[in-house]
């Protein structure tokens, strides 16, 4: 007897009618309430959403600020143009 592959497709786990793909998605778009995202997987997206934002406030508050609209400043070594 053969040992049976594991495999990460949910395609394969619901068990619904044929248990095609097709009828899972017809199935998960029927049942939106039902399909869950597992604790582990919830756990581990909110962890590295925590570290992103981290990593993400600590590049702002490192970064060198940048006058976008820096005033001109008037040093007098441009001749202007008068018309008289």
């Amino acid at each position: 007897m053969t040992r049976r592959k594991k495999t990460r497709s949910l395609a394969d786990k619901v068990t619904i009618r044929t248990g095609r793909r097709k009828d899972f998605k017809k199935w998960r778009h029927d049942n939106p309430d039902e399909v869950v995202s597992s604790r582990r997987y919830t756990q581990k997206k909110r962890q590295q959403r925590k570290l992103q934002a981290a990593k993400r406030l600590e590049r702002q508050q490192s970064a060198p600020t940048i006058d976008i609209h820096p005033e001109p400043k008037d040093t007098g070594d441009t001749p202007r143009k008068d018309n008289d």
